[in-house]
């Protein structure tokens, strides 16, 4: 029997899963506390012996310890390229806190670096447009001297130029394709391959999580990254409109996969920054643990009832993630909303996250489902199911060099 171990490391605990590769059957899964206070490689050496073993080949380790990817984008139009920057960030795993729009002058970069990202995403102009922000912008960072990696995923004229601008001051950085090649037309793969190469090469051992280097060698992806090609996965094999929410203790992550719509990709409803018919939000704010505090705030500013028990925090940070993932976020104040999504197509809705596992997940599932003052539109027809084996992430992380067995892990979930 060949098998594989897959393990999620998370800020607090960490995962196993021991998958039959040939069956595509999980064998045993394990739950231990994450050991960030020493060595999360303490915590991910027992989490693997739980489940019997695992040689570094059959390892698939993916990672939102010590916080997960933290990304700054720095753009041209904060309703277009910083826009199309902003949804590519998501997608890649990360929890986008800065959005910067325009050419940075001082008082940008420095709120820039208050931010404190892992990685800058850097972009603006469509190829063979406008290309002075670019290379205004890559000037800045270069004479800051930024210590974060850049990822320079802007118009391709001028891309060389600004690599070599912040090459030259030490500046760490990976030019790739245009996020927004042409208006209307996002291009997430480049960018968000780039951004997973440098949170691999660059981040995790930066956030001083194992003493060795070890940790970071065995690290494939950051977690929602893994989940995020867990749910695409998904919706290929159900052929139609996924939706997942993966409440935690600190926050509260929500992936949507939807069919494309011509007329929202090439018609005249199109979004000038591009449509992601894959993506994912993360909420800093939601959470049932550490985020319990600020899940309770949000849910009186939601005027929704203020949660008490766990299952309640979970249906209040499910509920809240779901409003702001459909209704799209506002660049400003009296800027309209962007990046919402069209969920009534959805047909399957599934639930993640500790709680939800636990016994909460059809309280929370009806929650989100029932939510008609939610200002955004219901799944009509959808089916609701728990990933009570935690097979999202395992599946994603298979899913490049095991395909089928990812496949089957994910078939439990479609019924």
């Amino acid at each position: 029997m060949t098998v594989a171990v897959c393990v999620d490391v998370g800020s607090t605990y960490t995962k196993a899963a021991k998958i039959d590769l040939g069956g595509a059957e999980l064998i045993s899964r394990a739950e231990v506390p994450t050991t960030s206070g020493t060595d999360v490689l303490r915590g991910l050496h027992a989490a693997v012996a739980a489940v019997g073993g695992a040689r570094d080949g059959e390892l698939y380790v993916c990672s939102s310890a010590g916080g997960g990817l933290r990304l700054a984008v720095a753009g041209y139009e904060s309703l277009v390229t910083a826009e199309a920057g902003h949804r590519v960030g998501l997608s890649a795993g990360a929890q986008v806190v800065h959005v910067a729009a325009g050419p940075l002058d001082g008082a940008a970069v420095s709120a820039l670096r208050a931010s404190r990202p892992d990685v800058v995403l850097l972009v603006g102009g469509t190829d063979g447009g406008d290309g002075e922000v670019l290379l205004h912008n890559a000037r800045r960072l270069a004479a800051n001297r930024l210590r974060s990696p850049v990822v320079l995923a802007g118009n391709a004229e001028v891309r060389d130029e600004a690599a070599a601008l912040l090459v030259e001051r030490g500046v760490p950085v990976t030019a790739t394709g245009n996020v927004l090649p042409r208006i209307g037309v996002l291009d997430p793969l480049p960018a968000r391959a780039a951004i997973r190469e440098v949170f691999l090469r660059h981040v995790i051992g930066g956030k001083r999580l194992s003493k060795g280097p070890r940790f970071a060698s065995l690290v494939r992806a950051a977690t929602p990254d893994a989940v995020l090609a867990g749910v695409e996965l998904l919706a290929d094999r159900a052929a139609a409109g996924v939706l997942v929410v993966d409440v935690g203790g600190a926050t509260t992550d929500v992936y949507s996969a939807l069919l494309p719509d011509a007329e929202l990709s090439t018609g005249p409803r199109r979004d000038v920054a591009g449509t992601l018919w894959r993506s994912r939000t993360v909420e800093g704010d939601l959470g049932v643990a550490v985020g319990a505090p600020s899940t309770r705030a949000a849910a009186v500013s939601e005027k929704l009832p203020a949660p008490g028990t766990d299952r309640e925090l979970a249906a209040a940070a499910a509920m809240i993630a779901l409003r702001r993932h459909a209704r799209g976020h506002s660049a400003g104040p009296g800027l309209p909303r962007t990046g919402g999504r069209h969920l009534r197509d959805v047909r399957l809705v599934v639930g993640s996250g500790g709680v939800l596992r636990h016994g909460g997940g059809e309280h929370v599932l009806a929650a989100v489902l029932g939510d008609t003052a939610g200002g955004w539109a219901l799944p009509d027809r959808a089916r609701t199911v728990v990933d009570g084996r935690y097979v999202l992430a395992a599946a994603g992380l298979l899913a490049a060099d095991h395909p089928s067995a990812a496949g089957g892990l994910l078939d439990a979930l479609l019924g």
